[in-house]
């Protein structure tokens, strides 16, 4: 965008009386091709373009967009916007805009967008014939790869003008095995930062023959007897609970409209002392990273609960000044079109000291969630009802019989202090989170942890 239309809008805001004014420009191109019953499903291509108008009066935010970048629309935009508050005329600094790119985490080696159905389409190939040839009772494979790259600027009354290129791949297997009239599905779904370097790198075998073989062993499972008892959650995506039932309450977001458990708690013991939770938003290359966040501050690590303690809260422009915390570089949207607030960007359990055997024999007789599925949280109390996608009972503190059907059922808040053995193998994994600000890529993940108690829901 030319410097000087950028100023003109944001004159334009300031002008009526706005404490503070932005413009996001992005566009992005994506892809997506999709391998179902070992034939092409779908290949898709498209590209967004447009940008975003935010007038910030004290903590009240007003939000437009349009596809129209020229000088007169976005003046108008942003005028039309700040009709809605009585002016009081501010002007801009007088100083040019120099836009600066954000600092890259990590070089992406091939552009995604240089590769056709030619190069993906062997992958996802190789994906459907060694997931098929796991066992005749395989019933269904499904697997796709997509990738997008965005450019965006982002200018503001601060005098900030930053540009960030986003590239962002991602590879989905999904696998059902069935039998009769039983069927048990199987998924795994790794993403990043990198280009298409990321899909070169990957083992497909290895991630089709353990996806099908998953399904297979759930299929022979019988099916789990519900109540309270110690849960060995498994790594990687366990990290999904606390993530949606302690997560979304440590964002200002929550807070700020006194919609989260964690509300007035900083420097209280909220967790057992085994557990330090993080979200950090500069590991290169991993899905959930930005360089620099929607409002163009740089991103950071940031230790939201260390040894029980609650630190601080992941937070936005607003959200910062409300709660009275520092701006963590955790504004997110999912794009032009949404105003950004508090999001997370990688969160996850830190590692402890604890091993597998160690935590099956303190349970005793109990559960052990080795993967989990979706579910579902309500955010203002922490309530959650997540699926066990792979589960096993423990007995005598060993593992036994495979078991499905199970889901863990109880609230973030009361499941912390809960958690009091952390393991030394963290495991990331890659997901999609829906907010107010749209849908954004994150990562969860956690060591293997035991829960002392949570009530188990079954058959």
């Amino acid at each position: 965008m030319n410097p000087s239309v950028a100023r003109s809008a944001l004159d334009a805001g300031l002008d009526c009386g706005a404490d503070f004014a932005e413009l996001f420009v992005e566009e992005t191109r994506e892809s997506n091709l999709l391998l179902k019953e070992s034939k092409i499903d779908s290949a898709e291509a498209a590209t967004a373009f447009g940008v975003g108008v935010r007038l910030i009066f004290g903590s009240e935010v007003l939000y437009a967009y349009t596809s129209d970048d020229s000088e007169e629309s976005l003046v108008a935009l942003a005028r039309k916007l700040g009709s809605l508050r009585a002016a009081a005329r501010k002007i801009s600094p007088d100083s040019p805009f120099v836009l600066k790119p954000a600092a890259r985490l990590r070089e992406v080696l091939l552009d995604p967008r240089g590769a056709g159905q030619r190069a993906k389409l062997p992958m996802l190939q190789t994906l459907d014939r060694v997931a098929r040839g796991a066992g005749a009772r395989i019933a269904q494979v499904s697997a796709s790869m997509s990738d997008a790259v965005s450019e965006i600027e982002i200018y503001n009354s601060e005098g900030l003008a930053v540009s960030d290129r986003r590239t962002r791949t991602r590879l989905a297997l999904n696998v059902v095995a069935g039998e009769g009239d039983e069927k048990v599905s199987a998924r795994h779904a790794p993403g990043s930062t990198l280009g298409f370097e990321f899909f070169k790198g990957l083992d497909l075998d290895l991630i089709a023959r353990t996806t099908a073989e998953q399904a297979l062993r759930m299929l022979g499972a019988g099916y789990v007897e519900g109540g309270k008892m110690p849960v060995v959650i498994g790594n990687g995506f366990g990290g999904v609970i606390f993530h949606e039932a302690c997560g979304h309450p440590l964002e200002t977001e929550s807070v700020r409209k006194n919609a989260s458990a964690f509300g007035g708690k900083l420097g209280e013991k909220i967790a057992h002392s085994c557990l330090t939770a993080i979200d950090d938003g500069t590991l290169p290359g991993v899905w959930g990273s930005i360089a620099v966040d929607d409002e163009g501050t740089p991103t950071q690590r940031t230790v939201l609960i260390e040894n029980g303690v609650l630190k601080t809260f992941l937070s936005d422009r607003v959200g910062a000044a409300e709660v009275g915390v520092p701006r963590s570089g955790s504004a997110r949207r999912e794009s032009y079109e949404l105003a950004p607030v508090a999001r997370m960007r990688n969160t996850f359990i830190a590692p402890g000291t604890s091993s597998l055997s160690e935590m099956l024999a303190s349970a005793g007789e109990g559960l052990y969630a080795c993967k989990m599925g979706g579910g579902s949280v309500n955010p203002a109390t922490g309530e959650f009802n997540f699926a066990v996608e792979e589960g096993y009972r423990i007995r005598g503190g060993k593992l036994a019989e495979p078991v499905r059907g199970a889901s863990l059922i109880g609230k973030g808040p009361e499941v912390l202090p809960l958690i009091s053995m952390v393991g030394d193998d963290l495991e990331l994994a890659s997901g999609i989170c829906g907010a107010s600000s749209g849908l954004v890529p994150v990562t969860v993940g956690q060591p293997t942890i035991k829960v002392d108690s949570i009530l188990v829901g079954g058959r």
